[in-house]
């Protein structure tokens, strides 16, 4: 399988893309500063160069061309403001929609954020309120768009070493999850077809990964 990771040198989406070249997939990790190259080929990921802010459509679609699956694991970043919530967590991820629909490609993964299945208002929040509504705008378009998604809605994230084990549903109560799990259940999803045209809510919890998703 052949997966295009949006974010590649962020951390979800390093720890996905070290889990699938270890397996000997094929994966793409779209950069935008050449500098990371190195550390993805280190990890078995094949950089490519790709702006999603500033890149036209068609070089987006020419970066994700002829992989399996895509997964957005993107995100304009802490401290980043309002202005660049729409034209990254939104905007990016639509594009990617897009060019998932000129290529061909059915299969796309969506990292959310809990909080996204019911934003504030338009002027509440701030910032976070902002990034909340960029992130129900690009479920949103994902989830009309026809394609094969999975769109998961971590709850605060941590650097703290995985449990592999997850509480899995919807509106589940706020809590947190190591990156590490996140990139576990996307990697778990991409080769579990029931999961496919599934949203949900994910935290640290009790029960087991792949057991959790068996019960979607």
């Amino acid at each position: 399988m052949e997966v295009a990771i949006a974010g590649g040198h962020g951390k979800i989406g390093r720890l996905l893309g070290k889990r699938l070249a270890d397996e000997r997939h094929d994966v793409i990790g779209l950069i935008r500063n050449p500098d990371h190259e190195a550390d993805l080929h280190a990890i078995g990921m094949e950089p490519v160069l790709c702006d999603l802010e500033t890149a036209a459509e068609d070089e987006v679609a020419a970066a994700v061309s002829g992989a399996d699956a895509i997964v957005f694991a993107a995100g304009a970043g802490a401290g980043s403001g309002a202005e660049r919530k729409r034209t990254m967590d939104l905007g990016g991820a639509v594009k990617l929609v897009d060019a998932a629909k000129a290529d061909g490609i059915r299969r796309y993964l969506m990292v959310s954020s809990m909080g996204a299945g019911n934003p504030p208002p338009p002027g509440d929040g701030d910032v976070f309120g902002e990034y909340l509504r960029a992130k129900a705008a690009a479920d949103q378009a994902l989830e009309q768009s026809g394609l094969e998604y999975t769109i998961v809605r971590p709850g605060g994230l941590t650097d703290d070493p995985p449990t592999g084990r997850v509480e899995l549903g919807s509106g589940l109560d706020r809590g947190q999850i190591p990156r590490a799990d996140v990139a576990a259940v996307l990697h778990a999803c991409l080769l579990l077809p029931h999961t496919i045209d599934w949203t949900f809510d994910v935290v640290s919890g009790e029960t087991p990964i792949e057991q959790a998703l068996a019960s979607l």
